[in-house]
C-alpha cells in the first residue's frame, strides 16, 4: 500500500514534465509599420500577450513595403509557423502571400487592416466605418450644417477606405456641408503638402478629416501657416500626441480613438483559441471612442 502514493507521484511528475516540454505555438506576425505610435503600441501588446501565453513569436515590420511583407510571410511559411497574423501594407496586394500560406496549411489572421479578395480565418480590427460615421456626424454638427470639407486619404488600405466611407455617410446627415477635395497623403510630410494644397485651392475651407493622426496633425500645421484659425480638423487613431494636440490646438477639435493594446491582446488570444480547436468569429470588431479634449 505504501508503494501506491509513490507511484502516483511518479505518474504526476511524468505528466508535469511532459507538459513542460509540450510543443509551443509558433506565431508569425507581419505589421505594416513601426513608424507610427499606433503600431508601436500594437506590436508591444502582441509581444507582451505572446510572452504571457508562452507563445513563440516571430515579429517582422514591413515598413510600408509590400515586397518586404510578402518576403516576410514566405519566411514564416518556410519556418512552418503554426499561424500567421498580418496587418497588410496593401489590402489587395497581400492576396498571393495569404494564398501561399493557406496552401501550406497555415491559418492566417489579419489585424487592424483587412485583406481584400481572399478569406482569412479571423479579422480583428477597430470598427473603422462606425468611427468614420461618428467623425462625419461631428464635423457636420461643428460646422452648423453648412460649409466645405477636405479629406486626407490613404486609399490602398481598406481600413482607411472604411473610415472615409463612414465619414461620408455621417456627413450626409448635414447635406449643406460639401466635400470639395479628397487627396492622398500617406506620410506626415505628404499630408502636410496635401493640406497646404487644399487650403491654397480653397482659402475658406471649413474642415479637414485626416485618415490618421499624422494626417490631422499635418493639417493643423498647414492651417497655422495660412492663419486659418477657424477650420475644424478631425483625426483618427487617438495616440498620445494627437490627444495632447486636441487639448492644445484650437483647430484640432477631435480624434476618433482606437485601442491598439486591446487589438493586440485579442489577436493573440483568438489565435491561441483557434490553435486549440475552438471556433472563432470571422470578424471581431472593437468599437472606437472619441476624444474631444480634457473635460
Amino acid at each position: 500500500m505504501k508503494k501506491i502514493p509513490k507511484l502516483i507521484c511518479m505518474v504526476a511528475l511524468f505528466f508535469f514534465t511532459l507538459g513542460a516540454y509540450a510543443k509551443q505555438n509558433h506565431i508569425g506576425v507581419s505589421l505594416l509599420t513601426q513608424q507610427h505610435p499606433f503600431y508601436i503600441s500594437l506590436a508591444n501588446a502582441i509581444e507582451q500577450k505572446a510572452q504571457k501565453e508562452n507563445v513563440v513569436l516571430s515579429l517582422s515590420i514591413a515598413n510600408q513595403d509590400l515586397n518586404k511583407q510578402i518576403s516576410d510571410i514566405e519566411d514564416f511559411i518556410t519556418k512552418k509557423v503554426d499561424l500567421i497574423i498580418i496587418s497588410p501594407v496593401d489590402s489587395k496586394g497581400v492576396q498571393a502571400a495569404i494564398l501561399k500560406a493557406e496552401k501550406a496549411n497555415i491559418p492566417v489572421f489579419t489585424v487592424d487592416v483587412p485583406a481584400i479578395g481572399v478569406r482569412v480565418v479571423s479579422h480583428i480590427a477597430t470598427n473603422n466605418y462606425a468611427g468614420g460615421v461618428t467623425a462625419g456626424e461631428l464635423m457636420g454638427k461643428l460646422l452648423n450644417g453648412k460649409g466645405t470639407v477636405g479629406i486626407i486619404d490613404y486609399p490602398m488600405v481598406q481600413s482607411v477606405v472604411d473610415r472615409i466611407e463612414g465619414f461620408k455617410k455621417g456627413l450626409s446627415k448635414t447635406p449643406g456641408v460639401k466635400i470639395v477635395s479628397i487627396q492622398t497623403g500617406i506620410t506626415r510630410a505628404e499630408a502636410l503638402t496635401v493640406a497646404q494644397n487644399m487650403l491654397q485651392a480653397y482659402p475658406t475651407l471649413n474642415g479637414i478629416f485626416g485618415f490618421g493622426d499624422d494626417a490631422a496633425l499635418s493639417a493643423v500645421i498647414a492651417a497655422k501657416s495660412v492663419k486659418n484659425n477657424d477650420i475644424k480638423i478631425i483625426g483618427f487613431d487617438g495616440m498620445d500626441e494627437a490627444r495632447k494636440a486636441v487639448d492644445k490646438e484650437k483647430t484640432f477639435v477631435a480624434v476618433i480613438q482606437q485601442y491598439p493594446d486591446k487589438l493586440g491582446e485579442i489577436a493573440i488570444s483568438t489565435a491561441i483559441d483557434y490553435l486549440n480547436g475552438k471556433k472563432v468569429d470571422e470578424v471581431i470588431p472593437v468599437m472606437p471612442g472619441i476624444y474631444t479634449g480634457k473635460e
